[in-house]
């Protein structure tokens, strides 16, 4: 299964943000990565160059390639709504999203991969692919024999969670319900959503 596996902290210098969760080198180094990190910071970016910086962000913090993103791109298109919109919903609609805003997990990436190890179950039924499509009433669970596993009980008793209105989580039951696609406002993530849709529409 295809995913980016390269230094984490080099591309949060790269974007200035921590897109892939708390991170201490960015604390220190909050410039971009190479000999010419700080002076590239001062030169003026073109607009193409801005807008495929703005995907390319997306991409990393949702943790998904070009083909997938292309893909929801296009079906976002199709959507009814605001194209940009419907886009952050449907990346927020995926089972490892879910797991990661849920609290499941800590990041992402360890989100999508208790989905791969067949530690989540939606309605009951285990699933094992982290770009798993909820709808609205899907509930999202751990596996019984999982719920012991040491990176979810560390995750929980952390509680990163907070309370999201498109979510509701039992904590005794250790499941969650998707209960609506978000509004945007609801969304946390800096992403400027407009600039993506411009640079597809070129």
């Amino acid at each position: 299964m295809a995913r980016y596996r390269g230094p984490q902290s080099r591309i949060a210098r790269k974007f200035g943000e921590p897109i892939f969760g708390p991170d201490k080198v960015l604390e220190k180094k909050n410039f971009p990565p190479g000999v010419h990190g700080l002076a590239s910071r001062r030169r003026k970016k073109s607009e193409y160059g801005t807008q495929l910086k703005e995907k390319q962000k997306a991409k990393y913090m949702y943790g998904i390639l070009e083909r997938q993103f292309s893909n929801l791109f296009k079906k976002a298109s199709a959507s009814k709504g605001v194209t940009g919109e419907v886009l952050l919903q449907l990346l927020e609609a995926r089972l490892d999203n879910v797991v990661f805003r849920l609290g499941i997990a800590p990041t992402r990436s360890a989100a999508r991969q208790l989905v791969s190890h067949k530690h989540m179950t939606v309605n009951g039924e285990v699933v094992n692919i982290p770009s798993y499509h909820l709808r609205p009433g899907d509930v999202v669970g751990v596996r019984e024999k999982s719920k012991s596993l040491e990176v979810i009980t560390a995750s929980l008793n952390s509680r990163r969670y907070s309370k999201f209105a498109w979510l509701e989580w039992d904590n005794s039951q250790l499941v969650g319900k998707y209960l609506n696609r978000p509004e945007r406002a609801e969304i946390p993530e800096n992403i400027k959503e407009q600039l993506i849709v411009e640079l597809y529409s070129k």
